[in-house]
């Protein structure tokens, strides 16, 4: 046995005279009190009385102590016990949305920004402000700032009754300023580094998706994707980033590994040294991979039996989409371009690159190109067009083409996309309202202008990586 365990051993009861002795006096005392109580109520003139109402004495004082020990022994310790420590905010991300807090009641998922000084306590100060107002901290990123401070950016579940201005007011006063906040949902619960993952990803698997992970990395922004030359030949103007990259506060320009530029602006909020870095991690990615398309192909059989191939198309197609367009009738290119084509080789090399969309070719057994569809990144808005050659018109060749661009759309999170065509051209007219989506359509100088609705998909049909966000641009102001 151990020394601890003979120092825990019970040790023997001593018995003490002095003890016995007291016990005896008490119990003599006792037994003469209760034979004196015993006489005056026996001999009293009113004992029977006296003895009732002191049994109803002692019944009520023993019910009042019973209900007393069990109302203080199940009573909770004040909120303000020098024992309880005060409530703190939860730095790890949660596994569901916002629908409620800790204490059960609803909740909403904010995402904030915040500057603060770069000091001890700064942060401290800002989360005992977040604390007092039930607010819980599922995430927090630090990006420290070149001439001094921190930017904080948060993923907050705040009470749903707790508006927007008032959180505001709350960091302002906790020393946080230059405050943005905006509305979050369930797909900003994943944590960064697990999403930046998944954008580079995406990045190395298909070149299109540069300009779209860039957007989802930096949030609420517009991407402008610059090309050295124009498409008379001229010089593009601030297509002339250089390797490093330039940051200016709001707008940051890198250049684009295919040639040009990429231009990223946020006008609301600057952009932090630490985005800045990851945009060009990302730019560095795609430049070290090079060009590159998904390979998958799909085998369409037209209703005559023939088989058509569906496939990505990129710049390696150049020379097959001119010879399409040779064999194109001038009333099909027309439509197609709402006028001449000067320059068909640099055009066609604008609307295949990846920087500006994603396009779909149809190839027959034979390898012979017969049909190209784009989808084209235009600011906030996305546009679908078609291209299909004469003899391989009316074959369902274009709606095929379309729901497959549709499809594509859907998965990079735009909510419309828009055909610019002329009401003569039946065969489009007919393909946009073959999707079976809300269509909208409004005469636009000359042209008809077809807007379908993509949130009027089923939800299941959204993909669950990200929150939806809208396409880079690739020239303002126009439409091909």
């Amino acid at each position: 046995m151990t020394d601890r365990n003979l120092a825990s051993a019970p040790r023997p009861h001593r018995h003490h005279w002095r003890r016995d002795l007291v016990e005896l006096a008490a119990l003599f005392c006792a037994v003469a009190v209760a034979d004196g109580i015993a006489n005056l109520v026996v001999h009293g003139p009113r004992g029977p009385i006296l003895l009732v109402a002191s049994a109803v004495a002692l019944l009520v004082t023993a019910a009042f102590h019973t209900w007393w020990a069990r109302r203080h022994s199940h009573a909770p310790p004040p909120a303000g016990a020098p024992s309880d420590p005060p409530p703190v905010p939860s730095a790890t991300a949660g596994a569901g949305g916002g629908g409620t807090n800790g204490t059960g009641t609803a909740a909403a998922l904010w995402r904030m920004r915040t500057t603060v000084r770069d000091e001890p306590g700064s942060l401290a100060s800002l989360c005992t402000a977040l604390a007092r107002n039930g607010v819980d901290i599922l995430t927090l990123q630090t990006h420290p700032l070149p001439e001094g401070g921190t930017v904080d950016e948060f993923l907050l579940r705040a009470p749903q009754q707790l508006p927007s201005a008032e959180l505001t007011r709350a960091v302002a006063r906790a020393g946080g300023h230059s405050t943005w906040i905006e509305r979050a949902d369930a797909h900003d619960l994943v944590d960064t580094p697990t999403r930046v993952l998944g954008l580079a990803t995406r990045t190395a698997l298909d070149a299109a998706e540069l300009p779209l992970a860039l957007r989802q990395l930096l949030g609420r922004c517009t991407i402008h994707s610059i090309p050295a030359t124009t498409l008379s030949g001229r010089p593009n103007a601030g297509a002339d980033a250089p390797v490093e990259g330039v940051l200016e506060a709001t707008v940051m320009r890198l250049r684009d590994p295919s040639g040009g530029a990429i231009t990223v602006e946020r006008p609301y909020l600057p952009f932090t040294p630490t985005e800045f870095a990851r945009a060009r991690a990302l730019v560095e990615l795609d430049a070290r991979l090079g060009p590159r398309v998904p390979s998958g192909r799909h085998v369409l059989t037209l209703p005559e039996g023939n088989e058509i191939t569906v496939r990505r198309a990129d710049g390696s197609d150049l020379s097959a989409a001119r010879a399409m367009h040779d064999r194109c009738s001038e009333r099909t290119l027309g439509l197609r371009y709402h006028g001449p084509v000067a320059d068909a080789d640099r055009y066609l090399g604008h609307l295949l690159s990846p920087r500006f969309g994603r396009t779909v070719a149809a190839t027959t057994a034979s390898g012979r190109l017969v049909a190209l569809g784009h989808l084209l990144w235009d600011g906030d808005e996305t546009e679908v067009a078609l291209l299909i050659e004469d003899e391989w018109q009316r074959r369902g060749i274009g709606s095929e083409l379309l729901r497959r661009l549709l499809a594509m759309a859907v998965e990079a999170g735009c909510d419309s996309v828009y055909a610019v065509t002329q009401a003569s051209n039946t065969g489009m007219v007919a393909a946009m309202r073959g999707l079976g989506l809300p269509l909208d359509y409004q005469i636009e100088e000359g042209t008809l202008v077809i807007t379908a609705r993509l949130n009027a998909t089923p939800a299941g049909s959204r993909p669950a990586h990200g929150t939806p966000h809208a396409p880079a641009a690739y020239e303002p102001g126009h439409r091909h």
